[in-house]
């Protein structure tokens, strides 16, 4: 049903975002901003957004959810030498990204529930409202900067302040006073440093982030898979695959790995045509074995200078 059937066409507004607001006389305000939670139609009345976020809007959620865990789980692995505290951060780690995104989520309209109502972002316009202000005659602005994706760029900042929050809370009661207390500090201390960076990232290149993340998760995640083995010092198929297989730690990296690849592979096609996408999804382990499988035919000892 298209709702904008059922209003009348009223004196256009200037700029892409400026519309009116139906005030409660019955008449309709000057041209500015919408409300948040509405977005204007091509009639000009603002509307309220009351639509579900699409399948490619929820896969962007879990992106920007599982980037600071992501983020997270690195740290620990790269600080922490005792693996059992190790453990410890990596479950705790789980815990905060749980937590703030459950409270973010039940927070948002509708309050108190799993659902979202948001408004259909259209294109990356949408995301940089503030750089379509329009000046009618080349005079002054008429300023209708607002949240045409919403909730999708707010949500993240909330998210990442009760990510903070978790962490102070959550993360103490997982670190060992015994045994490498300062590096389990110090994962503290990075979490705390990476939510700033992230939300201004988030601010900054929130549009190319939403449009590109597929396609950087698949990067980075080969990049990172090709690191994963580079580390090696015995580049031989027999104990690639071996370490792998027999080491519960390096089994977690490349499973972690595949899900970011098929996590990818997910968002490019959003399974749109099964028959098609699907069968994609059996290239996830592919960088994995090309890796392995000629490993041998870059190993630095087989080049001899003539």
């Amino acid at each position: 049903m298209n709702v904008e059937k059922d209003f009348k066409v009223l004196k256009s507004c200037p700029g892409d975002y400026c519309g009116r607001i139906l005030l409660p006389a019955g008449n309709y305000s000057d041209c500015g901003a919408c409300p948040r939670g509405y977005r204007r139609l091509s009639t000009y009345q603002c509307e309220l957004c009351q639509e579900q976020p699409t399948f490619y809007n929820w896969l962007y959620l879990l992106f920007m959810a599982t980037l600071p865990l992501f983020y997270h789980w690195y740290y620990i692995d790269y600080k922490v030498t005792n693996r059992q505290l190790s453990r410890k951060l990596i479950i705790s780690a789980v815990l905060e990204t749980m937590t703030s995104s459950a409270v973010t989520l039940l927070l948002m309209d509708p309050i108190g529930t799993v659902r979202l109502n948001s408004c259909p972002i259209k294109s990356i316009h949408d995301w940089y409202t503030f750089l379509y202000n329009p000046a009618p005659n080349y005079e002054d602005y008429i300023y209708c900067t607002q949240e045409v994706v919403y909730p999708l760029y707010t949500m993240i900042f909330v998210f990442y302040i009760f990510g903070i929050l978790s962490l102070l809370l959550i993360r103490p009661w997982f670190m060992d006073g015994k045994t490498d207390f300062n590096s389990a500090l110090s994962t503290l201390y990075a979490g705390l440093y990476l939510y700033p960076i992230l939300g201004v990232v988030h601010a900054v290149c929130c549009g190319f982030i939403y449009y590109m993340f597929p396609y950087l998760i698949i990067i980075v995640s080969v990049i990172s898979n090709a690191v994963h083995f580079a580390v090696k010092l015995d580049q031989s198929m027999s104990f690639l695959i071996k370490d792998t297989i027999t080491s519960g730690r390096n089994l977690f990296i490349v499973m972690i790995h595949w899900l970011c690849h098929a996590f990818g592979i997910i968002g490019i096609t959003q399974l749109n045509n099964p028959v098609l996408h699907y069968p994609l999804l059996c290239l996830v382990p592919v960088p994995t074995l090309f890796y392995i499988l000629t490993s041998r035919l870059t190993d630095p000892r087989k080049l001899h200078a003539e």
